[in-house]
């Protein structure tokens, strides 16, 4: 299994809407990836390890696959959908990782 993070690093004055990419943007994800997407989940930053630090993500997304090939089968032919729909929601580039889930 796999998870792919799209990570929303934390800038001040940063746009997030979070009820639009809950509502919108990852429904819309999750249909777009269709069978290859078994799980979706979404964090919202809320402080640092520091009292009364900022969270260092505003956001985070989660999307688990079998494999990367899965994701990366299901997502190329949307990309372009999915990517242009950011705009809608943050002007927050995010980082992107994959990683294998070992627990």
């Amino acid at each position: 299994m796999i998870k792919v993070s799209v990570l929303y690093p934390n800038r001040p004055g940063a746009k997030f809407d979070m009820k639009y990419y809950c509502e919108k943007h990852i429904p819309m994800v999750q249909q777009k990836l269709g069978s290859a997407c078994k799980q979706m989940a979404v964090e919202q930053g809320i402080a640092g390890m520091a009292p009364g630090a900022p969270a260092a993500f505003v956001a985070m997304g989660h999307i688990y696959c079998e494999s990367a090939e899965a994701f990366q089968a299901a997502f190329a032919p949307h990309a372009q959908g999915i990517m242009g729909d950011i705009p809608n929601y943050t002007d927050i580039e995010p980082t992107i990782q994959i990683s294998e889930v070992k627990i």
